[in-house]
């Protein structure tokens, strides 16, 4: 299957798209324009939560490819998101204690694609992201998933911190990856369990450090101190299935 991240121009295009349902990651406004029918646009656009960017003329028509945009682009998901139920109804089905992936700020495509295939070869029952300040299923998240998007349900979330406590009320407990936490095989990873995976250069944020239940650690050999987010990722997941394993 290919995907292709949509790109939608024109007011009424636009416009239709939101009222349509379509999934919107990103809408692109012309700075100052003020009129009637862009204020419909982003009110619909504000329903959905859509990060809104005013731009100028110069970064809209570089953006469009029709070159007809009419003040207003919209980029849409290249895959459709799931939602937080979906993700625990799969685990349900298959008779497992959830195993979730959540990623707090990952900005880099690639790493998101390699993070979701990981997910998927792994057995996590799905991936969770963050509306704001993170990448979205572009195409290049697509096509670097290698088709796990098929099989591997991805939620976008407004607040990753309040889904946290909303997943720890059903029983789910958050370890994070981070340098300063106990090493990954010292620790109990079993039972159904959130892994979060910070950003690519600063790690997991505050608030959603607070909010979980261990940091764990990778031992380091070598002579440098950080392993990419997509790699870190894959050893913790695979430790979470070796202990997994070992209880069977």
């Amino acid at each position: 299957m290919r995907f292709e991240e949509l790109t939608i121009e024109g007011r009424n295009a636009v416009l239709e798209a939101f009222r349509s349902g379509k999934t919107i990651d990103k809408l692109f406004v012309l700075d100052g324009c003020q009129d009637g029918p862009i204020k419909t646009i982003t009110r619909e656009a504000r329903k959905y939560d859509t990060i809104i960017q005013y731009v100028t003329k110069e970064r809209l028509d570089q953006l469009s490819e029709t070159k007809k945009h009419q003040g207003v682009i919209a980029k849409a998901a290249a895959y459709e998101y799931a939602t937080v139920d979906d993700i625990l109804k799969k685990a349900e089905e298959k008779g497992e204690p959830p195993f979730i992936i959540l990623l707090d700020g990952i900005e880099d495509p690639h790493n998101l694609g390699a993070i979701i295939r990981t997910a998927n070869l792994a057995g996590a029952h799905g991936v969770i992201i963050p509306k704001r300040r993170a990448v979205g299923l572009t195409a290049i998240v697509a096509k670097t998933s290698a088709g796990a998007l098929n099989y591997t349900p991805v939620a976008k979330v407004t607040n990753l911190s309040a889904t946290m406590k909303e997943l720890k009320d059903k029983g789910l407990w958050f370890v994070c990856a981070d340098m300063g936490g106990e090493v990954m095989y010292r620790q109990n990873l079993t039972g159904p369990i959130g892994l979060v995976i910070g950003n690519e250069g600063e790690g997991v944020s505050k608030l959603v450090r607070e909010n979980c239940d261990f940091i764990t650690s990778i031992p380091m050999q070598g002579d440098i101190d950080s392993l990419n987010a997509s790699v870190a990722a894959g050893v913790l997941a695979y430790e979470i299935v070796r202990q997994r394993l070992s209880q069977k």
